[in-house]
């Protein structure tokens, strides 16, 4: 027997060896790019549908200078309309499409740019795949710059997709180009906000909660700068207050697209992507790969009763998200109730806009529809907490958390319920307290504590069945398709609001509009309470529940 020496043990390359920070940046833009290759796209037709619906609506209310005229009177001088809507420029088509359509689709804009990426870098970390992919030669700064290109990309796209549609309707060229680089300004900067909390958070989800509170600042502060503002002495136009130039959105409606081009806007955006970008590449080396800056605690050494069973952990596991959105769901609520006194003077500067309220129903009450396209609105957010909380099922699975739970004496079965009934239950809950809290600031606005607090109530509480559907597709889609679950999940919550809120504008057909879950909601109160559509959704959820289920049984975890 022959000895000779062993060769020494190879390594991988470290990040410095590749000579770069930020090698490895291109491949893995490529992998962010091809995992996420349904949903961003998703998000880009989504988003380019609110724009062209839009346009189409605003054309078709105000297709005359004296109405344009008539819209801007009665916008500029309520409080109410600034804060919902924002600041008016001008009486040109363009210019109020911005004051109605800008602070929605920079909300839009925002959650895209900050879930792509924590998807990518905080949640990357949970999941243990980025301290695999480090192991290569991975520079430190290259997973958080392809999160941030990738972000950069797709706020991209919604800005071209928005300029094409506004030169497609004929808008002057300047100010068609300018609101998209604005939209696209809007995401970038909430790529950058992201990227901080996904550095300090201890979890992806304590990532998202930091950045959609930054986002919800900044629509806060860009409301209170528009509430304050000053009309100038045209009648058509607004100055706005201070708070507004704290705010993301708020540079974005400040830039005037259509209504004087303050192109030096952009700079902003620049210097707030430089900041941001700058610190949280400052704090990637200040921390370990998997770990916040704020980290997890431990806890107590011994779990409370209320652990001990699979529906405490769901509860203890969603508590965090039920707790913010019904916090998010009870202030707009009870905002939008209290402008109640209002809405009968706001519809009624404008005929074409009364018309497509009555398509709501049959009321001849203006309160009534606003009632009913307010509470469809909200109704909608609370589908959209169904499906993050049944997609938590899909985060546990593939972050291996499942897999040492369901070794135990829990069934797959009881594992899924519990997340199920804690969704359920939660979704009651939004929508009743969404419904308290309308009703209960109309009463203080107007007095009115009749019938009219009980039509609050009914109509989120009457939502229930449509928001159990969207949340049992997706349950159906993390036991068939577990690895498109996300991009069916948040499609589906996507095509319910663009189906449900913009549908009547497209003059779409029935069947397409049927699509929605919530077309079959009664709209109540300006029409009759009808159970058959109801249960009907009812039994639509119970069968995508139970497919889901047994999907799940028969398949394997991390499939």
């Amino acid at each position: 027997m022959t000895t000779g020496t062993r060769s020494p043990r190879r390594t991988a390359p470290s990040a410095t060896a590749g000579g770069s920070e930020l090698a490895g940046t291109p491949r893995l833009l490529r992998l962010a790019a091809r995992r996420d290759r349904f949903l961003l796209p998703i998000w880009v037709v989504a988003l380019g549908l609110v724009v062209l619906a839009s346009v189409a609506s605003i054309a078709g209310l105000y297709g005359t200078e004296a109405e344009r005229v008539q819209y801007a009177v009665a916008v500029a001088p309520s409080v109410i309309a600034r804060a919902f809507e924002g600041p008016i420029f001008g009486t040109s088509l363009g210019a109020i499409l911005m004051t109605e359509t800008f602070g929605m689709l920079s909300v839009l804009v925002g959650i895209m740019s900050v879930q792509a990426v924590v998807r990518h870098t905080r949640l990357e970390e949970e999941t243990g795949r980025a301290e695999l992919v480090g192991a290569a030669v991975v520079g430190r700064h290259a997973p958080l710059t392809a999160a941030l290109l990738l972000a950069f990309g797709a706020s991209l796209a919604v800005g071209a997709v928005t300029v094409v549609v506004l030169l497609a309707y004929g808008l002057p060229a300047g100010g068609a180009l300018l609101a998209g680089l604005l939209l696209m300004g809007v995401g970038w900067g909430f790529a950058g906000v992201a990227a901080i909390p996904a550095q300090v958070a201890g979890s992806a989800r304590g990532a998202n909660g930091l950045a959609g509170a930054a986002i919800g600042l900044a629509y806060f502060l860009r409301a209170v700068g528009d509430a304050l503002g000053e009309v100038a002495p045209s009648g058509v136009a607004v100055t706005s207050a201070w708070p507004s130039w704290l705010s993301p959105i708020g540079w974005g409606q400040q830039g005037q697209a259509f209504a004087g081009d303050r192109w030096w806007v952009l700079g902003l955006f620049a210097a707030a992507v430089v900041t941001t970008v700058a610190l949280a590449f400052t704090l990637t080396r200040h921390r370990d790969v998997g770990s916040g800056m704020r980290p997890v605690g431990a806890g107590p050494a011994s779990a409370s009763a209320a652990l001990r069973s699979p529906l405490g952990l769901a509860w203890r596991l969603q508590r965090g998200s039920v707790l913010g959105w019904s916090a998010g769901l009870v202030l707009a609520a009870g905002a939008f109730g209290a402008i109640g006194e209002e809405v009968d003077a706001f519809l009624e500067t404008s005929e074409e806009l009364v018309d497509l309220f009555a398509q709501l129903g049959d009321s001849e009450e203006l309160v009534d529809l606003f009632i009913v396209f307010l509470m469809a609105l909200l109704a909608v957010a609370v589908g959209a907490f169904a499906v993050q909380g049944v997609l938590r099922l899909r985060g546990e699975e593939v972050s291996g958390r499942a897999e040492p739970l369901l070794a135990t004496a829990v069934a797959r079965p009881r594992w899924i319920a519990s997340h199920l009934t804690v969704v359920a239950l939660a979704s009651l809950g939004m929508l009743l307290a969404a419904g308290l809290a309308g009703g209960t600031a109309y009463g203080l606005a107007t007095g009115e504590w009749g019938s009219r607090f009980g039509d609050w109530v009914v109509a989120a509480v009457v939502a229930l069945p449509a928001v159990l559907a969207l949340g049992a597709l997706a349950a159906a889609a993390v036991g068939l398709l577990p690895r498109r679950s996300v991009a069916i999940g948040w499609g589906a919550v996507g095509v319910s609001l663009v189906l449900g809120q913009l549908g009547a504008l497209l003059d779409l057909p029935q069947w397409v509009l049927n699509v929605s879950p919530f077309t079959h909601v009664p709209a109540v109160p300006s029409e009759e309470l009808r159970w058959l559509p109801l249960l009907v959704l009812l039994a639509a959820a119970a069968g995508l529940s139970a497919a889901g289920l047994v999907a799940f049984r028969r398949r394997d975890l991390r499939a």
